[in-house]
């Protein structure tokens, strides 16, 4: 999961690069290494969406760093963002990049969108290892637990399909 996270972030600030968006780099970065925490047993919130529990837990390490409350909202915000269908870049830029990078990682939405030799760069340095496994295998937790969550739409929706055919993994062979 830390590759995930590390890759989420190359794709959503490559994203940011391609499209000439303006967005806080070190807010990004927090955001995307944060973002799936709730699907860590330690950190799992058993009566709320993963993405809720993980904003919760950006905002609590934001108001350790000091962040102000503002701050600490967005990184929440985006957090929880990230697992909504699409995130218009008006309403919230980093939400919308770091929504676009999870969908590239995780079940290989719109992977043209990224040059080849980024994605191969990218693969290299942090690879792919058990993720379909550990990521099916957490979502699915999720969806049994909490049939009303994001998770559990993804499920129903084709998820395990969609990650198990995943073009970043022919990519990397």
């Amino acid at each position: 999961m830390l590759n995930h996270c590390e890759r989420a972030y190359l794709w959503s600030a490559a994203l940011g690069e391609l499209t000439s968006a303006v967005y806080d780099r070190e807010l990004l970065y927090v955001s995307s290494m944060l973002h799936d925490l709730g699907l860590m047993p330690a950190f799992d919130n058993h009566r709320a969406p993963f993405e809720d529990a993980g904003g919760d837990i950006g905002w609590v390490f934001a108001a350790g760093t000091g962040w102000p409350p503002d701050r600490r909202t967005r990184v929440r915000e985006i957090i929880v963002r990230h697992m909504w269908r699409e995130v218009d870049p008006a309403l919230d830029v980093e939400g919308h990049l770091l929504c676009e990078g999870t969908g590239l990682d995780i079940s290989g939405r719109n992977a043209d969108t990224w040059p080849t030799a980024l994605r191969t760069e990218v693969l290299d340095r942090f690879p792919r290892l058990d993720l379909v496994t550990e990521f099916l295998t957490a979502f699915q937790d999720q969806a049994e637990r909490k049939p009303g969550c994001a998770a559990a739409a993804a499920i129903a929706a084709g998820l395990a399909d969609r990650i198990s055919t995943n073009p970043l993994d022919g990519q990397r062979q």
